[in-house]
């Protein structure tokens, strides 16, 4: 999916990347659902069909409501972890991941060790870039409504991957350039933010 404007961004050196889960953590045994990034391409997402242990875990009503997606779509239309995550590999390819939720992170390891892999690239916080820019609260707040203009649609996994991409693209095409990143931590109750961006 192409949203007007971002391909004539110059391109960054890291994807965004989000998370749809079976319910939060905080609300019981937690499991990714769909998983989604976006780039100066575009976006796109993947289904996961549950393992058969997270098959009996949690699923509260508010997520489904929130998503839209049902354990009976994940059954017809999700794809087996490994090929999720061999596939989100290679479009990553040797780029940096950026989310703005610890839980993403959370939910990032639990795919690559469904998928077989004892440890996953790190996710970095989105703060990091925000800091090292050093914008202003201003900006902050335009640049997000300027994503949710482009991007209307949430709470799916590549939409939202699209928003933080689309505020970070208008931003500062250069800030897949700066150092020092903020790995997220692997907490199922760890929510940072930035102080000012707040994804809806």
């Amino acid at each position: 999916m192409a949203i007007a404007g971002i391909t004539e961004i110059a391109p960054m050196d890291y994807v965004t990347i989000d998370f749809e889960a079976s319910c939060l953590p905080r609300h019981g045994r937690s499991f990714p659902i769909e998983v989604g990034i976006a780039d100066a391409k575009g976006a796109r997402s993947w289904l996961i069909r549950p393992l058969t242990d997270w098959r009996a875990w949690d699923w509260t009503r508010e997520a489904l409501d929130l998503h839209g997606i049902s354990p009976e779509q994940l059954e017809q239309e999700g794809m087996p972890a490994d090929r999720v995550f061999a596939e989100l590999d290679r479009a990553v390819g040797g780029r940096r991941l950026v989310a703005d939720s610890g839980i993403d992170g959370y939910w990032w390891d639990m795919l690559a060790k469904a998928a077989g892999r004892e440890s996953a690239r790190p996710i970095e916080h989105v703060s990091a870039i925000l800091d090292a820019l050093a914008v202003t609260s201003e900006d902050i707040f335009a640049a997000q409504r300027h994503a949710d203009r482009l991007c209307p649609a949430r709470h799916r996994a590549a939409n939202d991957a699209l928003w933080l991409w689309t505020v970070l693209a208008k931003l500062e095409p250069r800030a897949g350039e700066l150092p020092h990143p903020a790995y997220l931590p692997s907490l199922p109750n760890y929510e940072p933010r930035s102080m000012v961006l707040q994804n809806r």
